[in-house]
């Protein structure tokens, strides 16, 4: 049949959506559209699931009903377009399909148009098959517009359509003012590299695409637009990294005037709205606050995971003299001896302890070594990875004792420099919990928010001997930490705070410098001297000049929080057309090369080699 064949559709525009009809509308005359999910032919009686955004419904065919929309029916094919018009039934009591929102009723066909035809899909998109989930996930991204058909892919995106509603309405209550800022702006590289955008009326010259809105929300501050917000999409060109898109969504808030307190109330409220309204979850406020020093003594992660206990424990002093010399030239340097317990774990075998000591510990921590001790649960003897003349029993007592262990429990222990121990010791306690089943990832939570708080304002980096903003370089320091910005600046505390959920950071923020002094004191402690400053920042600085008022906002991740919502996998289930882990995207192949009279206009020249 050629496409020529193809009736015109004369049906008009649908009556019901195929996730709409109930018992309540049998008997009603109906037009459904859309595409054919499933099809079974059962003695000379055709049975198609017709789905569109909103679900399913059965529509049926039989002779006994109309011979010439039974002929047409026929020819009918996977992810075919069609209308049907026809009449609500009721099922037959052994045919009701509970499963479906529809499965109560069917629609029996009178008329039928074909609207269009598909090619055989090269991967299942049907909402009854679960072998779409296996699919090469390139393929699946090549063919997006296939993939954005199935259920649970769909569902994300309109949850994420959802999540901007939410915001939105709230911001708009809370009198916050949207505005969009400049796409095309200057490049002031701080971290990842920038995007930049060639100026084809300013030859040489380059705009970046903005890694935030940062300086310009702060400007808006400047400018006394008093509560700002704006849902912006952000790029950064980080080398690659598991689960990271070049592209990403944030939600961007910045407020005038604020306390911490303000920041922590007003965002508290906003989470809970969004979780109401996505979740039907009331979130218990306020949400709880861990200071970061707290958080990575506890957890050894500035995000932790509070889904589940085996919190850290300091063993130095317990091990202080133990005569183990591992654990002695640790203590001796001014390291850590850290512990967690794990309850029931006693009677691991030697096989699991080895392959956790070999596989987990060293290959993926990076730790030098696990030490344990095995608590039987049938109360015998303690049993140590550590021959008992090298680490004494009395020692090995002494601590069990300190950490608080008892029959049945496993004391994992790593040994090291503070604090790179912690974030070992955390990690072994993130694979423990998952391992264990302590914690499950999924749409219905739990959900265990968290505000770190009180970060260090600046990281020491190894490599380059010099001091890094651990936010940005705008971050206000404590006013009690000032005086040490010149003389001691590793251990100044920051104005910063990042919000947490189930160990991913959602959310991040600060209160600004909004005085140019106490800028430039940053800009000194980060190394960069003020005609540099000038150079980069100092639109914004020269905006100081001019009453800037005290401000502070925060920047929400959400993609991250959709994925978290929908018990997503990847960041790329809820984006609609994301990049792979090489940031490239497949179905329209990009990037790509463009033609040389485009970079001529540029006055651009390409070094690197032409692809074959």
């Amino acid at each position: 049949m050629s496409a020529s064949t193809l009736k015109p559709d004369t049906h008009g525009y649908r009556t019901h959506t195929c996730g709409q009809l109930r018992p309540d509308d049998i008997g009603t005359e109906v037009t459904l559209k859309g595409w054919v999910d499933t099809r079974r032919d059962l003695g000379g009686v055709i049975f198609i699931d017709l789905r569109d955004r909103h679900g399913l419904t059965q529509i049926v065919f039989s002779p006994q009903d109309n011979e010439e929309a039974l002929a047409v029916a026929e020819a009918l094919r996977s992810e075919w377009v069609i209308s049907a018009r026809g009449t609500v039934r009721a099922r037959s009591e052994e045919t009701v399909n509970p499963k479906l929102e529809t499965g109560e009723i069917e629609v029996r066909v009178d008329d039928l148009i074909i609207l269009n035809r598909s090619d055989a899909v090269p991967f299942p998109v049907s909402s009854h098959e679960e072998k779409a989930q296996q699919t090469n996930e390139d393929l699946r991204l090549k063919y997006r517009y296939l993939d954005l058909r199935r259920p649970q892919l769909r569902e994300n995106i309109v949850l994420r359509s959802q999540l901007y509603q939410s915001a939105r309405r709230f911001f708009h209550e809370e009198n916050f003012v949207e505005v969009e800022t400049p796409v095309l702006m200057k490049s002031t590289p701080e971290g990842a590299r920038d995007f930049l955008v060639p100026s084809r009326v300013h030859p040489g010259k380059f705009f970046a695409l903005p890694q935030s809105p940062q300086t310009y929300k702060q400007i808006l501050m400047v400018a006394g637009l008093d509560r700002y917000f704006q849902i912006t999409k952000c790029f950064r060109d980080e080398d690659l990294r598991a689960d990271r898109q070049p592209e990403f969504t944030q939600i961007d808030v910045e407020m005038t005037f604020p306390t911490e307190e303000l920041i922590y109330e007003t965002f508290d409220r906003l989470l809970a709205v969004i979780w109401k309204d996505l979740k039907g979850y009331e979130l218990p406020l306020p949400i709880q606050r861990l200071t970061y020093a707290d958080a990575i003594r506890r957890f050894g992660s500035d995000k932790p995971d509070l889904r589940f206990g085996l919190e850290i424990q300091d063993a130095t002093e317990a091990f202080r003299g133990s005569g183990f010399r591992v654990f002695d030239n640790v203590i001796d340097a001014g390291g850590n001896i850290l512990a967690i317990v794990v309850p029931g774990e006693g009677d691991r075998g030697r096989g699991a302890m080895d392959r956790l000591d070999k596989d987990v510990v060293r290959k993926q921590i990076g730790a030098g070594g696990l030490v344990y001790f095995k608590l039987p649960s049938d109360g015998g003897p303690t049993h140590s990875s550590v021959k008992a003349e090298v680490l004494p029993a009395e020692a090995v007592n002494k601590a069990i004792d300190a950490v608080g262990a008892k029959a049945g429990d496993l004391v994992l222990v790593l040994a090291g420099p503070a604090p790179k121990v912690h974030m070992q010791m955390g990690d072994l306690r993130l694979h423990m919990g998952r391992d264990l089943g302590l914690v499950e990832d999924g749409p219905d939570g739990p959900w265990e928010f968290c505000w770190i708080t009180d970060f260090p304002l600046l990281e020491w980096d190894e490599g380059s001997q010099r001091f890094y903003a651990m936010h940005h370089p705008f971050t206000s320091p404590k006013p009690e930490d000032m005086d040490k910005l010149a003389t001691d600046p590793g251990s100044v505390r920051a104005r910063a705070y990042d919000l947490t959920l189930n160990g991913n950071e959602i959310g991040g923020g600060s209160i600004r410098i909004h005085d140019p002094e106490t800028q430039r004191q940053m800009f000194a402690a980060l190394g960069i001297d003020e005609e540099e400053a000038q150079q980069r920042f100092g639109f914004l600085l020269d905006a100081f000049r001019f009453g800037a008022p005290p401000h502070g906002g925060i920047a929400f991740g959400l993609d991250r929080i959709v994925m978290l919502l929908a018990g997503a996998k990847s960041l790329r289930d809820v984006i609609a057309f994301p990049k792979t882990q090489s940031a490239q995207e497949p179905m329209v192949v990009s990037p790509d090369l463009v033609d040389d009279h485009q970079l001529k206009d540029l006055h651009i020249a390409v070094t690197a080699p032409k692809e074959d």
